[in-house]
């Protein structure tokens, strides 16, 4: 993650120069282009390790890049992080339907921005090619359907397993218990929002014997996250 190399779409200057002063103090490098052609145009040239996205860019907007980038074989794995001024909740779910990994709204804290760059490029590393997913001394796997804690075995149940592992892979993204539903159980599934409730108390208690259930946090008003900070 060091090093990483952060690709900056961006078209307001003074934005674009606080981000890259952020990342570059962060140890990254960064490269910045003002619209969606020249982002292109570096992309396909030297990949980036991220891709910060402003959504309203000359020309072809940061979204319609967004789907672009996932609709192409060599592009499609780059982590995107979406920045708006657009906050409202039908506009987020647009975001991240284009395939961005994460959502940020302007204004925003450096400090925000940066812990969420460093989320999205530890989920980008930690997903392996035979999907084990690692995060916060957990290691998941979806092929055996196995979760270990420094070696040892934890025993989940299937929907406390899926629920992890959305956790896991979305780490430091706060999701509401409605978003929980739809990722977890599914948009057909016509389940009440406290059974999220009762189910993040079974995943907790399931990890409290190994000292992790601080792993999954209450964000009071607004859900749930998953945070090794």
């Amino acid at each position: 993650m060091a090093n990483a190399k952060i690709l900056i779409v961006e078209d307001e200057p003074a934005i674009q120069e606080l981000l890259a002063f952020n990342m570059m103090r962060a140890g990254f490098q960064a490269v910045c282009v003002g619209d969606a052609d020249s982002a292109w145009e570096q992309i396909h040239n030297h990949v980036p390790d991220l891709i910060l996205l402003d959504w309203m860019l000359p020309g072809s907007s940061g979204v319609a890049l967004a789907r672009q980038l996932r609709a192409d074989a060599a592009t499609r794995d780059i982590p995107i992080i979406i920045l708006t001024a657009r906050s409202e909740e039908h506009d987020k779910v647009s975001g991240l339907e284009s395939g961005a990994d994460d959502y940020i709204t302007k204004p925003f804290s450096p400090r925000e921005l940066m812990a969420r760059v460093r989320a999205v490029l530890r989920r980008h590393v930690a997903q392996r090619p035979d999907g084990m997913v690692s995060a916060g001394g957990l290691e998941l796997s979806p092929v055996s359907h196995r979760v270990t804690a420094r070696g040892e075995t934890i025993e989940l149940g299937p929907t406390e397993f899926r629920l992890l592992h959305f956790f896991m892979t979305h780490a430091e993204r706060v999701c509401s218990r409605t978003q929980l539903l739809d990722q977890v159980w599914g948009t057909q599934a016509f389940i009440e929002e406290r059974t999220v409730d009762v189910h993040i108390r079974r995943l907790r208690a399931a990890l409290e014997p190994f000292g992790m259930d601080g792993l999954i946090q209450t964000v009071r008003g607004s859900g749930y996250r998953f945070s090794v900070s």
